[in-house]
C-alpha cells in the first residue's frame, strides 16, 4: 500500500552499532533527539546507548520486543496513526533483521502509514564484506535451529548451493556448528568465521573449514558469530 501523504507520523528504523559506537550515524542520532517516543528491544540497552550520546528523552523508553510484539506493533501503529513520531531500534545492527520489528513495519505498511528509516550496518553484510568469498549472491538464514538434527539437515539440503550462505551461531553453539558443518559439507568447503566485528578484538578467520575450525577451537569464544559458507566448489 502506498504511504499517507495526510498523516504526520512516522515511523524509523535507527540502526545501532553492532560494537563500535562511531558506527552512529548522525542522522541515527538526529532522529533519536527529535522523535515523540523510542520503542526498543531492551530499554536497558538502549538506555546506555543515549546516556553516551548524549540524548536525553523526556517520554520514557518503551520496550517492542518478540514476546510482545504482535501487540505492540498494533498500539505503536496505532500512536503513528494520530501524529506520533516513533523510532524502533534494536540492542545492535538494524532492526527487523533477525531482530523485531516485522510485524510493526507490516501494520504500517498495511495502514498506509509512513515507514522510513536511518539506516547502517547489519553483521551479515559486515562479515561477508570481509570475507573474502563470493558476494555477487548470498543467502542470509539468520540463526539455524539449536537442534543438531536440524541444523544437519540444513548443511545437507545446501552442499550443492551456488551461492554465498550467511548464519549467525551464538558462543555456546559455535563448536558444535563448526563440527556439524565439517561433518555434512566436508572439511574442505571454504568459509569464514568472524567475532566481535567492529570492535577492538575483531576477529576473521577465512579458509577451508578443517583449518577454520581449529583457529577458531584455539581463540577467544566470546561474543556472537558470523559464518559465511562458499557456493560449492569455490577456492580462495
Amino acid at each position: 500500500m502506498s504511504q499517507s501523504t495526510t498523516v504526520t507520523g512516522q515511523l524509523t528504523l535507527v540502526a545501532a552499532p553492532i560494537g563500535n559506537l562511531g558506527d552512529m550515524t548522525p542522522r541515527a542520532i538526529e532522529t533519536l533527539k527529535a522523535v515523540d517516543t523510542i520503542a526498543c528491544e531492551d530499554t536497558r540497552v538502549t538506555g546506555k546507548l543515549l546516556s553516551k550520546l548524549g540524548i536525553e528523552k523526556t517520554s520514557p523508553l518503551l520496550s517492542y520486543r518478540e514476546e510482545n510484539e504482535k501487540h505492540m506493533a498494533i498500539e505503536l501503529a496505532d500512536r503513528i496513526e494520530l501524529g506520533e513520531r516513533i523510532a524502533l531500534i534494536s540492542d545492535a545492527g538494524m532492526p527487523v533483521i533477525s531482530d523485531p520489528g516485522f510485524r510493526l513495519v507490516r501494520e504500517c505498511r498495511k495502514r498506509g502509514l509512513r515507514v522510513t528509516s536511518a539506516p547502517g550496518l547489519t553483521a551479515a553484510t559486515t562479515a561477508l564484506a570481509l570475507s573474502g568469498l563470493p558476494t555477487d549472491a548470498f543467502l542470509y538464514v539468520g540463526f539455524l535451529p539449536p537442534k543438531s538434527a536440524a541444523r544437519k539437515r540444513f548443511f545437507e539440503s545446501k552442499k550443492e548451493f551456488e551461492y554465498t550462505i550467511i548464519v549467525y551461531e551464538s558462543c555456546h553453539r559455535i563448536g558444535k556448528f563448526l563440527n556439524e558443518l565439517v561433518e555434512t559439507l566436508g572439511e574442505d568447503r571454504c568459509i569464514s568465521v568472524s567475532r566481535e566485528l567492529t570492535k577492538l578484538h575483531e576477529t576473521v578467520h577465512t579458509g577451508v573449514a578443517s583449518k577454520v575450525r581449529e583457529r577458531v577451537e584455539k581463540s577467544s569464544q566470546k561474543g556472537e558469530f558470523v559464518v559465511c559458507i562458499a557456493k560449492h566448489g569455490f577456492e580462495l
